[in-house]
């Protein structure tokens, strides 16, 4: 991002995890309060993009292995007579993904409770440097008034 930014950037997404990195702007006076929510939510997204990017490997290694089997199974090769990829129809794909949903069912249900973790601390402590900088405002304000 240019140096004159105040704003968080957002990236493209990622190949691996398809999530969009964020740039977070640190401002140049930022308090110890605003620097843990930060770093809050950078972790946040470091955890979600390792999650992301494991899932979504997993899920591609585990569906070509799938479509491989199925195949072979068939009496069929990979790529058809005109070179293209072969393809199974939408319920033999049904049957891949329910299973790899059930397979992968407590990495999910984990992932989710640190999801919900990490994002009820990011809502806390936007909660507290809300407040801060709504009493500072009010400090301001009153000094302002007295003048």
């Amino acid at each position: 991002p240019p140096a004159h930014s105040h704003s968080d950037w957002i990236g493209p997404p990622d190949k691996h995890s398809n999530l969009r990195p964020i740039i977070f702007y640190v401002p140049p006076q930022e308090s110890a309060l605003e620097r843990r929510l930060r770093e809050a939510r950078q972790e946040a997204q470091a955890s979600n993009q390792r999650f992301w990017a494991r899932h979504n490997r997993a899920f591609r290694q585990e569906k070509e292995e799938f479509i491989y089997s199925r195949l072979k199974a068939k009496g069929l090769e990979m790529r058809d007579e005109s070179g293209q990829k072969a393809t199974l129809n939408a319920e033999e794909m049904a049957d891949f993904y329910k299973d790899f949903l059930s397979k992968n069912f407590k990495k999910h249900l984990q992932y989710n409770r640190d999801w919900y973790k990490r994002n009820f601390r990011i809502t806390f402590l936007m909660g507290q440097v809300a407040l801060v900088r709504a009493l500072r405002w009010l400090r301001r304000r009153k000094k302002n008034v007295e003048q």
